[in-house]
């Protein structure tokens, strides 16, 4: 362990303050190196980019002059284990500290504290050396991964691998962390990496075993046989260990990445906060007064994308909101100064590609990668930060990329200067091997020797890669109840005691003595939900969240709900979390249902993002079986703000890396006249990306679950499934806004009661099946405007058939609706969205195939938009709608 020893800079001291008075010009020129020494910093390993001169470093500037030997007494104006030094001796030591390996930015930091800590703590960083052990530990290590690299480049020519080479030293900056962590109480690290030195720090540090990626390499599966799974491909492999370091456990998760770079950001936020829940730290610690986490998020990233991505900004913009925060993250950018082919000064438009981090006030450290004690320093004062503060650090560190992007390419064609200069020069790994050989810290037979061991362990996981079998890896631990979908649609009983249900509902609107609720939210929410509670009927969507949700926590579950404006919900229905009108104080009912309640709630009213907010819940709902969690988009048209996220992560994690999510996605939707975007969730989108068949019966092992529900106990049974079943999958809600209120869209508790279960299918409870000789399907809330024209034309020859599951689609339950009509000779399906949107093209070839029916289509033309915006073309739309699809 690196021990950072000194006297702390108190600035509200008022000694010390009188101090900086009588020496101004002296404090000012060291304040001056605090705040511009890295510009003239040498941080570069190439030496391709020269330092600058920074005029504000001019002592002259300060009326200062370096010719005058008088001693200046440090104390109060510079950490130093000196007392005292001349001007000349202390730029020479400010010049070391602030200007040489590692660099330093905090000026924009908020608080004086966190700046005179850090400034104490970047001077005093060399006053407590690296011990002989660890140097030579670190030696052995980065040639480990050279080797690994060399291994690879000789047995697997054509991989594309993106190895470590030029960044081998980030290898000191795990295993810092991993050694603080163990020292400072810390037991989970959840990490998140891009491709570059991905392979290396799983074979060196995480112990992943090489055959398996030597499987990898030669086109075999990652999976044990008789696993369902697509795989990924080598650079996204993943892991989750056991460590020790200084004889003390820590769990290391190193989740998997798409290849959309820094998508994985918020994931590994996400994770980290849903081990805190777990484990009852962080915000979740019964000491709110210090609500310290034992868990550990570091997101590690590229130069050229940490500068580029918004969701690096998106996820920065979270870090400190409440429910989302972590206690702060590590950021290690490894920096290798190029992306694929496009160099910084055409990537990026500030100095340096940490800058987004400074928008938010987090401190940010630079450091040479060619100095590996400088790397172990720097991430020693990072952990500690962190640790003290409860917030994100960044360290930048400047490397280079030896070869090409992924090895196979030539880079001279684009950086033919840069790549003369990596040509040249020694290995980073070679450089500091040769350093603790002439130190004298061990023989250079020694650091032979350790290369000469891992070669011989690599060529014999080589020799086994073609037999060896994959042993499985995922449903243990709090997974282990969890199993793979079945290859069928089973049902499930979701419903509850009437007791139960008539007992939450009263609890979710109850409020303590003296809260002040607001009037209207008094009648019209609480009192009426007391009512129908006690009736039992004309129950709306809210409630049946509500019970839902309740129902959960009574048995134990964690529900999480997040999203813009959660709490109240976007369309004022939802109302769980209660403000008091006088003190602006938060209840939330269904957080005390009972005493000895296990089973929480929790509001996460977001920040305005969709991106970093989705990617975060899905990172809490792949940690734990046991957490319901909902995202709520504030309108389904907003969901396209996270398609990286749903594409790379929702949609496909489960086939690529085998892990199962119950995450549920409510995407209000609905053609009422709102415009272009307040209208659509891209149903079609979400049911095109479904792995759904044409030509055979869907079973539950569909990638994701889409669903369009028309009943409050429709919903309330949803909600339920996602944890009543003894599998995750992910739930894509096509939610109301119309119907949250509407009359006829209620349900009893009856229908929610014990024995009760959701329905695929709703057929026509008021159509005569004898009479029917026209059978519309619909889906959605379009049923209740067509049964209210079916009404107001007084038809008695058509029924309506409402598909309330989409993917699995339905096949088997809409033949056993069909033949109540036997006389029915027109089958349509009828929508309110357009033709090239909504479910046609969807549904339409599951009919003729697995139904055996072919359908015409009613419904909006063709558009290029989701809806039009003049209020008259609506009106007219729904009319011919009508008209169409009862003519």
């Amino acid at each position: 362990m690196m021990v950072i020893a000194f006297s702390s800079i108190n600035a509200e001291d008022p000694e010390k303050q009188v101090r900086r008075a009588d020496h101004s010009n002296v404090y000012r020129l060291i304040e001056a190196y605090r705040k511009h020494g890295h510009k003239k910093a040498s941080l570069d390993p190439l030496g391709f980019h020269s330092a600058q001169e920074v005029p504000e470093l001019c002592p002259s500037e300060y009326g200062l002059s370096t010719d005058s030997g008088q001693q200046v007494a440090l104390e109060g104006l510079y950490s130093s284990d000196k007392g005292s030094l001349t001007l000349a001796e202390l730029i020479n030591d400010l010049e070391h500290v602030y200007c040489g390996n590692a660099a330093a930015e905090f000026d924009h930091v908020e608080t004086n504290e966190e700046k005179e800590w850090l400034s104490a703590a970047f001077e005093s960083r060399s006053q407590s050396p690296i011990s002989p052990d660890r140097k030579v530990a670190m030696a052995k290590l980065m040639l480990k991964c050279q080797a690994f690299d060399h291994f690879l480049a000789n047995k697997f020519t054509t991989v594309k691998r993106y190895g470590g080479e030029g960044g081998e030293s980030m290898m000191a900056v795990f295993d810092e962390i991993f050694w603080k962590s163990s020292q400072s109480g810390l037991s989970d690290i959840v990490i998140c990496m891009p491709h570059r030195g991905r392979l290396n720090f799983l074979t060196c540090m995480l112990n992943f075993p090489p055959v398996i990626m030597f499987q990898k390499m030669r086109g075999q599966a990652e999976f044990p046989p008789g696993v369902k799974g697509t795989g990924d491909v080598l650079s996204h492999l993943y892991t989750s260990v056991d460590l020790q370091y200084d004889n003390k456990d820590i769990h290391v998760s190193l989740i998997p990445n798409p290849s959309h770079l820094e998508a994985n950001n918020p994931v590994a936020v996400g994770k980290a906060r849903a081990k805190q829940l777990l484990k009852g730290s962080g915000e979740y610690s019964e000491d709110k007064t210090s609500p310290v986490s034992d868990v550990l998020c570091v997101q590690v990233h590229g130069d050229a994308s940490f500068s580029a991505q918004g969701i690096v900004a998106e996820t920065f913009s979270i870090a400190e909101c409440p429910h989302f925060r972590v206690g702060g993250s590590i950021h290690l950018i490894v920096n290798n100064q190029i992306g694929f082919t496009t160099e910084a000064s055409r990537g990026r438009s500030s100095r340096y590609s940490s800058d987004q981090a400074k928008i938010n006030g987090y401190p940010v450290f630079h450091v040479n990668a060619d100095s590996p004690e400088e790397v172990m320093r720097v991430t020693s004062i990072a952990m500690d930060y962190k640790n003290k503060f409860q917030k994100d650090v960044v360290i930048d560190f400047i490397c280079f990329r030896k070869y090409g992007h992924n090895e196979l390419d030539d880079p001279t064609f684009t950086q033919p200067l840069m790549y003369n200069l990596i040509k040249s020069r020694q290995s980073i790994p070679d450089i500091y091997a040769d350093k603790v050989v002439s130190d004298g810290l061990c023989e250079k037979k020694d650091l032979s020797q350790v290369v000469q061991d891992w070669n011989k362990n690599l060529n014999q996981d080589l020799s086994k890669a073609e037999s060896h079998v994959p042993k499985p890896f995922h449903l243990h631990d709090q997974w282990s109840g969890i199993i793979q979908a079945p290859d069928a649609v089973s049902a499930w009983d979701t419903g509850v005691s009437i007791d139960v249900l008539k007992y939450v509902g009263a609890r979710s609107v109850t409020v303590p003595n003296g809260f002040n609720v607001h009037p209207t939210i008094h009648k019209t929410h609480i009192e009426r939900r007391l009512q129908k509670m006690a009736d039992g009927v004309d129950l709306d969507w809210a409630t049946a969240e509500a019970l839902a949700f309740g129902s959960l926590l009574y048995q134990g579950y964690n529900v999480r709900v997040s999203g813009q404006d959660v709490g109240r919900g976007t369309f004022s229905h939802r109302h769980a979390m209660l403000v008091d009108q006088q003190s602006d104080d938060i209840h939330v009912p269904l957080n005390h249902i009972h005493d000895d309640q296990k089973g929480f709630i929790e509001m996460a009213n977001s920040a305005l993002s969709e991106e970093a907010v989705l990617g975060f819940e899905y990172g809490v709902s792949i940690e734990h079986p046991a957490n319901l969690v909902v995202w709520e988009a504030q309108f389904g048209d907003f969901f396209n703000g996270a398609q990286i996220i749903i594409d790379t992560y929702i949609a496909s994690g489960e086939d690529k890396w085998l892990l199962q999510s119950g995450l549920v996605m409510l995407l209000p939707h609905g053609m009422d006249g709102a415009g272009p975007e307040h209208s659509s969730c891209r149903m079609e989108r979400f049911l095109q990306m479904t792995n759904s068949s044409e030509h055979k019966m869907d079973s539950d092992d569909v990638n994701l679950q889409i669903v369009n529900p028309t009943t409050p106990a429709q919903y309330f049974h949803l909600l339920r499934r996602q944890m009543v079943r003894n599998f995750r999958k992910p739930l894509v809600v096509v939610a109301p806004k119309v119907i949250l209120r509407l009359p006829a869209a209620t349900s009893s508790l009856a229908e929610m009661s014990s024995g009760t279960t959701f329905h695929p299918v709703l057929g026509d409870t008021q159509a005569t099946p004898d009479k029917v000789t026209k059978v519309i399907f619909c889906s959605g809330k379009h049923f209740y405007t067509l049964q209210k024209e079916r009404e107001s034309r007084k038809i008695d020859n058509v029924a309506i058939v409402r598909l309330e599951s989409l993917c699995p689609f339905p096949a088997s339950e809409l033949q056993k609706e069909l033949k109540k009509y036997s006389k029915a000779k027109d089958f349509i399906w009828s929508q309110e969205e357009h033709r090239n949107m909504g479910a046609w093209s969807f549904i339409s070839p599951r009919f003729e195939n697995l139904v055996g029916v072919k359908l015409q289509y009613v419904g909006r033309d063709h558009l290029g938009t989701p809806a039009v915006g003049i209020g008259q073309i609506h009106q007219s739309e729904v009319k011919q709608l009508m008209i169409d699809s009862f003519s």
